[in-house]
């Protein structure tokens, strides 16, 4: 097996690149992405026994908003497919967790979901790979027609937001790269109440906000869900606005007063992949009996990598995509899948 990577795994104009992502099973009704989520925790625990080092720190993740219909399917798929939760009610909710004001909100929260420290583990899965065998080549594949994908038994793309600079006619309205702001602000001196002992990973599904606590150090991380302007991965300008950090700054008013006038310790410009209907895309390259094209994980796909790998040694192995994960009969634009 060759693994062939332009820039250098998880570098940091992939999408797997940056420092960290939330792993959680809550997905209103979408039952194969809770079990994917759970799934795939147990993979992650292991590559850190592998690699002796903490990849996995376990905050729980609480939902707000979205809808009381989609709070109440996420309950429902949760407990059917055996995976703990808690439904929290607006006074409960504030007293648990004080540093979050949803005036108002009750929430799931999810006990055994957290964070992902995902630069460092794909570096380090990287090296497990090259260690177990697998060949690491630098360098750029152009198409079908790279003499990299002749000479081989069966090809993935697996290339995030480049997959539709390198086949725009069949991509290019499928998949949608888009810029995407995070931010991390330093929590007051002596302070414990943002860290990852009293601050779970949070997500506020109808404001388009997801939050994590401080870790390693680092600062509190908000991100802005919403969709930003298409950007191309190889050009896209990644200097931060002082319009958006005031965005941002509103939201913790809002949401965090805790942290109303915190500085803004680091920022980071990053994209999605977005499919129409927020669905990822595996499906075989259509006159390509041998090429498939992995991709699309807008937003959310981070965490369940374990089981998507698992998903496509199938594919290749004979099987057949299920209907949502596949090219054709994608829906017009559409709520993603949250």
């Amino acid at each position: 097996m060759t693994l062939v990577e332009q820039h250098g795994p998880a570098n940091s104009r992939a999408s797997s690149g940056g420092e960290t992502r939330i792993i959680r099973s809550g997905y209103g009704s979408s039952a194969v992405y809770a079990r994917w989520a759970r799934q795939s925790l147990p993979d992650w625990l292991e590559l850190e026994r592998r690699a002796g080092e903490q990849f996995f720190v376990k905050t729980g993740a609480l939902f707000v908003g979205g809808g009381a219909q989609w709070l109440d399917d996420t309950e429902r798929t949760l407990h059917a497919e055996g995976i703990r939760c808690d439904r929290l009610q607006p006074q409960e909710l504030g007293a648990r967790f004080p540093q979050l004001t949803f005036p108002g909100a009750s929430g799931i929260f999810e006990p055994d979901a957290g964070v992902l420290f995902a630069r460092r583990a794909v570096q380090r899965l990287v090296a497990a790979l090259v260690k177990d065998g697998v060949t690491l080549t630098t360098g750029r594949v152009i198409g079908v027609s790279d003499p990299l994908v002749r000479e081989r038994d069966a090809v993935i793309f697996a290339c995030g937001p480049w997959l539709p600079t390198l086949f725009p006619e069949l991509l290019g309205n499928v998949i949608v790269p888009t810029r995407q702001e995070v931010y991390f602000f330093g929590a007051p001196a002596a302070d414990a109440s943002f860290s990852a002992a009293s601050l779970p990973a949070w997500v506020a599904f109808d404001e388009g906000i997801y939050g994590l606590p401080d870790l390693e150090h680092r600062g509190v991380k908000i991100a802005l869900d919403a969709h930003g302007a298409r950007a191309d991965p190889e050009s896209i300008d990644r200097a931060v606005s002082a319009e958006a950090i005031a965005h941002v700054r509103e939201v913790l008013r809002r949401r965090l007063p805790g942290l109303a006038d915190a500085p803004l310790l680091e920022s980071r410009v990053c994209q999605y992949e977005n499919t129409p209907d927020g669905h990822f895309l595996f499906d075989r390259m259509p006159g390509h009996d041998r090429v498939w094209i992995a991709g699309g994980g807008s937003g959310h796909g981070f965490k369940h990598g374990p089981a998507v790998g698992r998903y496509m040694a199938d594919l290749v192995e004979g099987g057949t995509p299920e209907p949502q994960f596949q090219l054709a009969g994608r829906p017009p634009r559409q709520r993603a899948v949250y």
